[in-house]
């Protein structure tokens, strides 16, 4: 493996983090959660969603990933955090460990993760909607704030400059206050080449653009978020 990049063989990478690891990628406080609505796009095998709707007005989760059943997907879930893992002991040295603190505690929220999305998946399966970006199948301002993680940004060998900023449209279509996009860095550990197009683009269109930093390091200087305040 080349060992100055984390590698990705499947399209994307199917895992998801915790309410925690959120928290601090998205800088997000209670005034952000309590008695909102909220959007987790590509929220995959993510917690968020479970534990923000216990705090929220309503959370919902987007992702191509939904539709079959809990015990169909365990499978699939288990097999990527065991690549993932095993990735990140092979290449431990390419990433900031001040959070997880090494790579059995990111196991543990990996799986812890996965725990709590699969729980909830199966009891409250309203809250994981199919769908897509830049296409989403939710309404105009349907949410106040919508999420972004390790999905824009992150792909730049896969996903192409149009798609980006079809997508962060969209995402400023049905959200009412803002969108926030975490991180700005590559699979190859450099900042990706679209966000200053994307940013200038919705600028174009009307939008408030800026980053903002967030308490949250995990790829080396990957410290900041995109936040688009609808037009």
């Amino acid at each position: 493996m080349n060992n100055k990049k984390f590698e990705v063989e499947a399209d994307f990478l199917t895992i998801g983090r915790t309410f925690a690891e959120y928290r601090r990628m998205f800088d997000l406080r209670a005034g952000d959660i309590a008695g909102r609505e909220l959007l987790d796009c590509g929220g995959g095998a993510g917690a968020f969603t479970a534990t923000a709707a216990e705090l929220a007005e309503r959370a919902v989760a987007v992702d191509p990933l939904f539709g079959p059943p809990p015990d169909a997907l365990e499978p699939e879930l288990t097999d990527a955090i065991e690549y993932n893992v095993a990735q990140l002991r092979e290449k431990r040295d390419l990433f900031v460990w001040d959070f997880y603190g090494g790579v059995d505690a990111r196991e543990w929220y990996l799986r812890a993760a996965a725990e709590r999305f699969l729980a909830d998946y199966a009891t409250h399966p309203e809250r994981y909607v199919t769908g897509a970006l830049p296409a989403l199948p939710v309404a105009d301002d349907a949410v106040d704030l919508a999420l972004v993680s390790n999905l824009l940004f992150t792909y730049d060998d896969r996903l192409d400059r149009a798609f980006h900023e079809a997508a962060v449209r969209d995402l400023a279509r049905v959200a009412r206050e803002e969108v926030r996009v975490f991180p700005l860095h590559s699979l190859d550990r450099a900042r990706s080449a679209f966000v200053e197009p994307v940013a200038d683009a919705l600028r174009a269109d009307g939008h408030a653009v800026e980053y903002r930093e967030v308490p949250y390091e995990f790829q080396p200087g990957a410290t900041e978020m995109l936040v688009v305040e609808p037009a």
